[in-house]
């Protein structure tokens, strides 16, 4: 998720957009979620399921070639990206690279490493002070439009969770980040939901809060089973049912699964059932979480936790696309593992140039994977 080029950034808080005829009231409260651990889950008879670290790799890789892959085509509508290149098959960019989902979410994997279950919101105001605003990078060099204005208000010399009232509050900037808590929180959705709800505090409220926490625990769950329905409905659990964001999720779920079993079903006819359950037609902004998160789950859903399809599907119905596929990506090499993805794609991966952090420059995804992998006998037990 990037801030469309040439605008300015967000000076004055305004509402949140609201879902158009919503079916129920949206709660402001937080998900109260039970502390369940999920059990590993093997792939059967003669197929064994990848170790946590490989979930880990596969995660943190999966988001960063997500990102890469979406980067070129984010806010394009899917027209304009068949116009250009067909159906995205592969890197259309030659030298890709991620975006700042990828550097944001190193970001908060260092925090959680340097952290881990004891995280505060005071760990997390103080990392954004000393590795982002009170560095010499120029005005508003945060990328996305909910990190801008971040940015200002704690440059303003506000606290959290002051710092997180301004226009892009219910952006996808959290859940861009979120994968780190799912993995590090591996096998406990709610507990994934409750630290990155904690870091998210300082940027997001509402249902930018529910994005991330979706996003987590989906994650969470991912790191310990194989099943992608067990993921979708992890995620739904740790958000409020009558949340936007909740409902976004589940109807494009529903879509993506229908759409992949209609008769005759193609790539094409998947990717414009989910974008057209959940995207408002006409709406400007792409960032919105219950949309983007909706995107990616929809997409990870159809594909059924399949790798590659899952992030084809994400980046094919641009929009936000960066972020989608980075989620899907996420989500997709937490159940699969490492070696779920394609090793060219891998390959293309480095350490990141800090384009939009310079204090993250040359920190590498994998890295953050082995620092914050758990053992596998701490998600069995």
């Amino acid at each position: 998720m990037s801030a469309a080029a040439g605008a300015g950034p967000p000076v004055r808080p305004a509402p949140a957009p609201t879902e158009p005829a919503p079916a129920d009231p949206v709660r402001t409260e937080p998900a109260r979620t039970a502390p369940v651990r999920l059990r590993p889950v093997g792939r059967g008879a003669g197929q064994a399921a990848p170790t946590a670290r490989d979930r880990a790799r596969g995660a943190m890789l999966g988001l960063a070639v997500g990102d890469a892959l979406g980067a070129p085509v984010e806010n394009m509508k899917p027209s304009q990206i068949r116009e250009r290149w067909g159906r995205i098959e592969d890197f259309v960019a030659a030298a890709p690279a991620g975006t700042d989902d990828t550097e944001y979410a190193i970001f908060s994997g260092l925090l959680l490493a340097e952290h881990g279950a004891r995280l505060s919101l005071a760990h997390v105001e103080s990392a954004w002070h000393e590795r982002i605003a009170d560095l010499d990078e120029g005005p508003f060099r945060g990328a996305g439009f909910s990190e801008r204005g971040t940015l200002e208000n704690l440059r303003r010399g506000l606290a959290a969770p002051i710092t997180a009232q301004h226009r892009h509050a219910w952006s996808d900037g959290l859940a861009m980040r979120a994968a780190p808590f799912g993995v590090f929180a591996a096998g406990r959705p709610a507990e994934a939901a409750r630290l990155v709800a904690v870091d998210g505090t300082v940027s997001h409220e509402g249902e930018g809060i529910y994005g991330g926490q979706a996003v987590a625990a989906g994650v969470a769950a991912a790191m310990a089973g194989d099943s992608p329905d067990v993921v979708v409905q992890a995620a739904l659990s740790v958000i409020p049912e009558d949340s936007w964001t909740s409902r976004s999720l589940q109807r494009a779920v529903s879509a993506g699964r229908r759409a992949r079993r209609a008769p005759g079903a193609t790539p094409l006819s998947v990717e414009r059932a989910v974008r057209s359950s959940v995207v408002i037609g006409g709406y400007p902004w792409s960032d919105l979480a219950p949309e983007a998160v909706g995107l990616a789950l929809g997409a990870f859903a159809a594909a059924r936790g399949d790798f590659a399809d899952s992030v084809l599907t994400a980046v094919n119905m641009g929009r936000d696309a960066d972020t989608t596929a980075a989620v899907a990506g996420a989500l997709a090499g937490a159940l699969r593992g490492e070696s779920a993805i394609p090793a060219g794609w891998a390959a293309a991966i480095q350490p990141v140039r800090g384009t939009c952090l310079p204090s993250m420059a040359g920190h590498h995804v994998l890295d953050i994977a082995d620092r914050l992998a758990p053992a596998d006998e701490e998600v069995a037990s």
